[in-house]
């Protein structure tokens, strides 16, 4: 298929089985919706990070204990209910693996970086995260989570994320050149940044006075509105939110009428 510009696609394909639940990324958490007034949706990095790719969710809902040691049967898991698999023990050293029953493919040069979903933290047990070069390779990735103490119960509910993952260029680590430099050498970065340690240390400032002008704005928006406090326009580009397209479901298979006998 020809396309203008580079190639996004993001391919998805189904194996013996339909495609498990994979969705965009949410950006809201309980954690976040609990804290006061909602002020943690005021980072603006932490909820681009929330929605920044995908998610697999769990089909089935299983409760899973470790006694603490490094062989695959140390680990108790009972399928609670639904109808996917359950996750299993295969490693050892105290780690969970999930299954995800898809094979996915990048463009030419971009990874998937696979991990738990960022900013949710589960009680008992931590996501471990690895880069796969899905650009060429056949197989499938397994997505594993590790025990962080031992006896602890953890359950994985049906319709929860269980694996969070985004493309990203294979070389854009490598390809990267590290420099240290006196902030001094750019005058107007330096003149920028002192602008916003100065207002950001006289609105701390204020919050603590009753009544002020600073209680009653709450929050400093200049880097949600991509905005430097002292001067300047708003930054070209700047994202205020993320938001992944859903993958579609497959198109209907072509079937090829038989050719009339000669």
């Amino acid at each position: 298929m020809a396309t203008d510009g580079p190639d996004r696609r993001l391919i998805a394909y189904t194996l013996d089985r339909p495609l498990p639940p994979i969705q965009p990324a949410p950006v809201r958490r309980d954690w976040m919706d609990a804290s006061p007034q909602g002020f943690a949706y005021r980072c603006l990095p932490l909820t681009i990070a929330n929605s920044h790719g995908w998610v697999v969710l769990a089909e089935s809902t299983s409760d899973a204990v470790w006694n603490g040691g490094d062989q695959p049967g140390d680990i108790a898991i009972k399928q609670v209910g639904g109808p996917g698999a359950a996750p299993l023990s295969h490693f050892g050293a105290g780690i969970l693996t999930f299954h995800v029953d898809a094979l996915i493919r990048t463009p030419p040069g971009m990874n998937l970086w696979v991990s738990g979903p960022p900013n949710a933290v589960k009680d008992g047990i931590a996501p471990l995260s690895g880069v796969v070069e899905t650009d060429w390779a056949p197989m499938t990735f397994t997505m594993n989570w590790r025990f962080t103490r031992p006896f602890h119960s953890v359950r994985f509910t049906a319709g929860e994320a269980i694996c969070f993952f985004f493309p990203v260029p294979r070389d854009i680590v490598a390809g990267m050149q590290p420099e240290t430099r006196p902030l001094a050498e750019d005058p107007a970065l330096q003149a920028a940044h002192h602008g916003w340690r100065q207002a950001r240390n006289g609105f701390n400032a204020g919050l603590k006075q009753p009544g002020s002008a600073e209680q009653a704005q709450g929050w400093q928006r200049h880097y949600h509105r991509g905005r430097a406090p002292v001067g300047g326009g708003a930054v070209h580009g700047h994202a205020t939110k993320s938001q992944a397209r859903p993958f579609p479901p497959p198109a209907p298979a072509v079937t090829r009428e038989a050719s009339p006998p000669p």
